[in-house]
Formats: structure tokens, sequence, C-alpha cells
């Protein structure tokens, strides 16, 4: 067991997801004590059955302004602070050419993609301040950087958290306070793999691998690090 997070307090959103129970996984080696934070209170539970260090905050919708405000007071009022956040909420929505989607497919992948980041770290900034450190990653997108057909909306909200992280790092960096993404290119999950069972995966981001970069961005090692946005994209 590594100790790079000991007594830190992390807060996990999207946790009970691919990525979350990954980076979970890694940083409760680390040490850290964690919040873990869900929609569904149901899969919360199903992902983190046994005991572990921490707390499960279910029933957060972080498209509401009211339910990221309450995910930071819940941590505080029963961790009592928060020193890291990683926002790995997203999803890759209606696929499809520009002429097909309808705007309502734009308001789905800004809202779940840029809206959840831009609401949670609004919540945690001021406690970051108060305390005089923080660390918050952000989880975009290879596509953030080029778009590719059927993408234009999911690549245009993952560039929206690349902004907002740059944006928010220059706003908060002299307060102690590190704020970087990761773009990582195609993860190695179920679900993409029965959507694509022909592809080569062989290039694919492993979780594990990615949590691994989260957990170097949120550890003391990458205090120097200011707003930047990480490729990770493996072999592709």
């Amino acid at each position: 067991m590594t100790s790079q997070l000991t007594g830190q307090v992390a807060v996990i959103t999207g946790a009970a997801g691919n990525l979350g129970q990954a980076v979970a996984a890694r940083f409760r080696q680390a040490g850290a004590q964690l919040a873990l934070v869900g929609r569904s209170a149901e899969k919360l539970h199903r992902a983190y059955p046994d005991e572990y260090n921490g707390i499960l905050i279910p029933d957060i919708d972080l498209r509401s302004p009211g339910d990221a405000d309450g995910m930071h007071q819940l941590v505080v009022e029963q961790l009592g602070r928060i020193d890291i956040l990683v926002n790995t909420v997203g999803g890759f929505l209606a696929p499809a050419a520009l002429e097909a989607t309808d705007p309502s497919d734009w308001d789905r992948n800004m809202d779940l993609n840029a809206r959840t980041v831009f609401l949670a770290c609004r919540s945690v900034v001021p406690l970051m301040r108060s305390q005089g450190h923080g660390k918050i990653v952000n989880v975009s997108a290879r596509t953030a950087l080029r778009g590719f057909p059927g993408a234009g909306l999911y690549s245009a909200a993952k560039a929206a958290v690349v902004r907002l992280t740059e944006s928010l790092s220059d706003e908060v960096k002299h307060a102690g306070i590190n704020v970087n993404c990761v773009l990582p290119g195609t993860l190695d999950t179920p679900e993409n793999r029965q959507a694509r069972p022909d592809a080569d995966t062989s290039g694919w981001v492993q979780l594990d691998a990615l949590a691994d970069v989260i957990l170097f961005l949120s550890s003391d090692a990458a205090r120097a690090v200011h707003g930047v946005a990480l490729p990770v994209y493996n072999l592709t």
C-alpha cells in the first residue's frame, strides 16, 4: 500500500462508474479518506458493498446547483474538509452527424460533461481557499483537442472542460489550489468493448493506468503543476 494521500479527504464524483471505481481503488490504496458520490444509491452500494475508508453520498445530481452544494456540505459535516476533488462524471451521448442532432442533445452533452464539472468545482473552491490548499482533477477527453465525425457535441463539451480547468487554475493557483485535467483516449471498459466488438483494443487506455495519472495529479508530487490538460492516450 502506498501513502501519497494519507490523511487527505478525497471526493470522487461518478464513483459508481468504471473510472470512478478505479480511482477510488487507487486512492484507497494511497491512504485517502473517500467521499464517493453518485446519482443512484443502488449502483453506488453495488459498487461498494464492503467496508472501505470513507462515506457514500448517493442521490446527487451534479447538474443541479443545490445537489452540488449539498454534496459539499455532507462531506464537510461528516469528514471535516475536502482536500481533493476528482470529477469523473461524463458520458458519450447521442453520437450523430451534426445535422441529425436535436438541440436537446447539445444541452444533454453540455450538462453531463461540462455543467457537472462547473458546479462541483464552484461548490468546493471557497472551502479550499479557506483551507489554503486543494487539488482538483477534471476528466476531459482526447476529442477535446480535435473532433471527429459524429462526436461534435461531445467534443465541444469536453473542450469546455479544458477551458474551465485552465481558467479556474489561473484564478486559484495563488491560493494553494492545483486544478488540472486529463485527456484520455478510448478507455478499455465493458461498454466500449460491447459498442466496438471488432476494434483493436490493444492501444486502449486501461482504467488503472488512468487512475494512476489522476493519483499523481492529486498528490503533493504535482504541487507545481497548474492548469495542465494531460494527454493519456496509451498506444492509440
